[in-house]
């Protein structure tokens, strides 16, 4: 059975209600909220990865934040109950992206390799303090390796193939391990 991110993309989480009229408070995962805007539905999964059809109103984005209403909530009890809600859409419905992006969940799990073919580690996870994203690579040893997602250091992604290519070089001068 596939995994559920294979169809999906993550879009948001609800962080809380926010009013009196059934409206929550969504922390997105994108890097641009304001691609809610044009959302007229999301869904949320199950444990099993079945789809649940989520109506949306009544979208706005202020400081970062998606501020909805889910279709027949309508009030701060009817809110409260969606809390830590993850909303999804298909992948069909994704935002294209340009060249040389990919979806974070995309990277998790690819194999990291320099340009001399040794392994260095696996993704983790995609952090973004700020600049640039880091990728977080858990190497054979179990060490964290923290590297940054720049073109002249990650020089080849394939996500269909669950691979990444560093620079051999470069990769270990701008790395650091975790302590």
């Amino acid at each position: 059975m596939a995994k559920p991110e294979e169809n999906y993309l993550s879009i948001g989480q609800v962080l809380r209600p926010q009013g009196l009229q059934g409206q929550v408070k969504i922390r997105p995962d994108t890097d641009d909220a304001g691609r809610f805007s044009s959302l007229r539905h999301a869904y949320s999964l199950n444990a099993r990865g079945e789809a649940t059809e989520l109506p949306l109103h009544d979208i706005s984005v202020r400081g970062g934040f998606v501020y909805l209403r889910i279709d027949g909530d309508a009030s701060v009890e009817d809110a409260q109950k969606r809390r830590d809600l993850h909303l999804y859409v298909p992948r069909s419905e994704a935002v294209p992206l340009n060249e040389f992006e990919n979806f974070i969940t995309d990277l998790v799990g690819c194999t990291l390799s320099d340009s001399n073919g040794k392994v260095i580690g696996t993704v983790t996870d995609v952090l973004q303090p700020g600049a640039n994203d880091v990728y977080q690579v858990k190497t054979p040893e179990g060490r964290m390796l923290l590297v940054p997602a720049l073109r002249h250091v990650i020089t080849q992604v394939d996500v269909n193939a669950k691979t990444m290519t560093a620079d051999a070089t470069k990769l270990w001068e701008v790395s650091i391990f975790e302590d």
